[in-house]
């Protein structure tokens, strides 16, 4: 394939799991996970005005979700130089904000490398955790080349990829030594209001109730339990959570990929077209990828 490939390129894992649609529930399922951190969270609040229930709020919420779309689309299939830029510009916002701590008074740093590992390791592990789950066939040799491929993207916003977990065993030790940290805060609860009712315009609202709504309920229910306990939430079974998120993985990979790669932001068929057919993300190239990148042939590992 001529010309620029990216930071990852179309035999990576990063480019063949990032265009799958259970992607968006996913994406959802950080932003829940993320808000039980209780200094990462009270440096979005006092920052945006995505979350807040009213006008203002509306109009920022859905381009916040759009911003962080295009930005983990740009990383994921954009040339070098366009995710060098988006990293650059994330980090230059980033150094520009604080928040007070309300309890002590203190300013603090939203760029912290504390903070902001926090936010990497809770993306990571949701787009893990819910395409594993709903039936993407992705083996731990390659879910573990992943978190490695996305300590790239760790770069861009700031951190020492050094600093980063890169395979399942770091990542689980790091939500360890994490967990004492979480807290349910009035924060957190502020997210969680707005997850399941994001406000809209009135005659929006039954739309919402119909197509929203589930996906937030089971983004929130692929939690892991401490977790629900912190939002002091119920969620069903973690198998029924299970059983959902393959049927709704059914459904949206029904949809043929090209209709679905049609919806913003667009970057894989931006992609393609720079790079030929041949850039396709497919499920069916991760064992091809995992062979040539290993230097030698998995025909006989009995995971893939």
């Amino acid at each position: 394939m001529a010309g620029d490939q990216g930071l990852f390129g179309p035999r990576s894992v990063t480019w063949q799991l990032h265009a799958d649609p259970m992607m968006w529930i996913a994406g959802v399922r950080a932003l829940y996970l993320q808000a039980l951190h209780p200094r990462a969270v009270r440096g979005v609040l006092q920052n945006s005005a995505a979350f807040r229930p009213d006008a203002q709020g509306r109009r920022d919420a859905w381009g916040r979700l759009m911003r962080t779309a295009d930005f983990v689309g740009t990383l994921s299939y954009g040339t070098t130089d366009a995710a060098e830029r988006a990293g650059a510009a994330v980090r230059g916002r980033h150094r520009r904000l604080t928040a007070t701590d309300p309890a002590t008074g203190a300013r603090y740093r939203i760029d912290e490398p504390e903070l902001l590992r926090w936010v990497h390791c809770a993306e990571v592990d949701s787009y893990l955790q819910v395409l594993r789950r709903s039936g993407y066939p992705l083996t731990d040799r390659q879910a573990d080349r992943y978190l490695d491929e996305q300590r790239t993207s760790a770069r861009l916003v700031g951190l020492d990829p050094d600093t980063v977990p890169g395979d399942r065993a770091a990542l689980a030790a790091y939500f360890e030594r994490t967990r004492p940290d979480l807290a349910g805060t009035d924060e957190a609860h502020q997210v969680d209001a707005f997850l399941r009712r994001p406000p809209v315009p009135d005659p929006l609202a039954p739309a919402r109730a119909l197509l929203w709504r589930p996906v937030a309920d089971l983004a929130y229910a692929t939690l892991p339990g401490y977790a629900h306990r912190l939002y002091g939430r119920p969620a069903p079974p973690p198998a029924t959570t299970t059983r959902r998120l393959r049927t709704a993985g059914r459904l949206l990979r029904a949809v043929p990929p090209a209709l679905r790669w049609r919806l913003p932001p667009r970057h894989v068929l931006r992609a393609v077209a720079r790079l030929g057919p041949a850039a396709r993300p497919g499920t069916f190239k991760l064992r091809d990828s995992a062979a040539i990148l290993d230097g030698h042939d998995t025909q006989g590992d009995p995971r893939g």
